[in-house]
């Protein structure tokens, strides 16, 4: 197909997609003469997962740059698939980073593994924990726990959910499902905070399903209206 018709099935204009051509993320079509190229279904797939990650993935052109050249590593069965989602999605930061110390006497204490140097990880945590206090949040050791222990149990779906006998079937679900997934959860999160201030903690107290929702949003274990998730990746 000619530039013009892939614009029409992917409904992304030709100036886009000349765009992408320019900064790469973007194959570049056969060409047929000087001014003219055509283009196949892989070029389809590709611009409908770049304006996935773009549009609901909420990525950045850098971000998309990093996942795609996750996905075109031509060998991904020796890849730690969970390193390549987690550096493919992890953007480098000219910022200095927060001393981690207290969260990696979390991890550790947790039994999660985080890297001897440059993990960028319990720097986040530590500055959205950090976040959360000085926003009069307080969230103690005890409630990171059972923050942990939930998002352990999303965790493993998320791991379960690789498949295995197809390496790069397996890449492009962790890398684009880190992605893609984030906002799926963080709207269940909102839908859960609901049902439980609905129902009642113990799930047999407060006004059934029919009932009229609330006025406010549900408030958070500490008292506030406030809720601040732990600084857990996406």
């Amino acid at each position: 197909m000619r530039i013009s018709e892939l614009s029409s099935a992917s409904a992304v204009s030709v100036g886009t997609i000349k765009y992408y051509l320019r900064e790469g993320l973007l194959p570049a079509g056969e060409r047929t003469s000087r001014t003219t190229a055509e283009y196949t279904e892989a070029h389809l797939e590709r611009l409908r997962l770049i304006r996935a990650l773009l549009d609901e993935g909420g990525l950045g052109i850098d971000g998309v740059r990093r996942v795609l050249a996750a996905l075109d590593v031509p060998d991904p069965a020796h890849l730690d698939l969970m390193a390549t989602a987690q550096d493919a999605l992890l953007a480098e930061s000219d910022a200095e980073h927060p001393d981690d110390t207290r969260a990696r006497a979390w991890l550790a204490r947790r039994g999660w593994p985080a890297l001897p140097d440059q993990d960028p990880l319990p720097g986040r945590l530590e500055a959205a924990w950090s976040a959360c206090e000085r926003a009069g949040i307080d969230i103690g050791e005890a409630a990171m726990d059972r923050y942990a222990d939930a998002v352990e149990q999303i965790a493993r779906v998320d791991v379960a959910s690789v498949p295995t006998a197809d390496p790069a079937a397996a890449v492009h679900r962790v890398v684009v499902g880190t992605v893609m997934i984030d906002p799926v959860l963080s709207v269940l999160r909102l839908l859960a905070q609901r049902a439980v201030a609905w129902r009642g903690s113990d799930g047999r107290h407060g006004p059934g399903p029919g009932a009229e929702a609330p006025l406010s949003p549900p408030a958070s274990e500490n008292g506030s209206g406030t809720s601040c998730p732990p600084g857990t990746p996406g």
